[in-house]
């Protein structure tokens, strides 16, 4: 009984003993999770994001748009982009966190927030309901209204044939004047992930 005790024991410590974790940067976390997985991974949203950007930033539409305008920072807003893809768990909330973010970091952009928007006037609303001091009422001021708007989605076709699978994601943006409701730049970005379940193992 001793002895299958002690076993028991060493078998759980080994177990145990077999688990390890170390912290990674975003690249060295990229290239591991490529081993286990071919989802759509974070440095997959980084990396679309920033070349989505540069198309842009560098399309000669946009350049003439902006010198027409005599715009630096044209005020842009934000649609959500769609997820097109079969997969319901997809990171779309991730692109559009991150586009958001980048637009903002790079400066060549001013962004318009329809949800700060609405809390603005909520907060106005509730200080001109008697709740505030009539000293301390904020009076409303003219909001600024986009000059563009960014609509975007993502799709994904995949190709499988004995355990190889191919997956091809499409994440596209659509830059509109809203007052012209014309298309003022285009940008699309592929990315292609192969797997082999062989090479897995299963």
């Amino acid at each position: 009984m001793k002895i299958l005790f002690i076993l028991t024991s060493l078998l759980i410590l080994n177990a145990c003993g077999s688990f390890q974790a170390k912290r990674v940067d975003a690249a060295e976390s990229d290239e591991k999770a490529l081993k286990i997985t071919d989802n759509w991974m974070s440095k997959d949203t980084t990396m679309v994001v920033e070349e989505l950007l540069n198309q842009i930033k560098t399309n000669p539409a946009y350049l003439n748009y902006k010198m027409e305008k005599g715009m630096k920072s044209p005020k842009v807003f934000v649609a959500e982009i769609q997820n097109l893809t079969a997969d319901a768990y997809f990171q779309i909330n991730d692109i559009n966190d991150e586009l958001l973010f980048r637009m903002s970091q790079t400066g060549e952009y001013t962004l318009v927030d329809e949800a700060k928007r609405d809390t603005i006037l909520k907060e106005i609303t509730y200080q001109n309901d008697g709740m505030v001091d009539p000293k301390e009422i904020k009076a409303i001021g003219k909001q600024a209204g986009a000059d563009l708007i960014i609509f975007g989605n993502v799709f994904m076709r995949p190709e499988t044939r004995k355990g190889k699978t191919i997956k091809e994601y499409a994440i596209n943006l659509r830059l509109t004047d809203i007052e012209r409701g014309v298309e003022v730049a285009r940008a699309r970005k592929n990315i292609y992930k192969y797997s082999d379940k062989n090479t897995w193992g299963f």
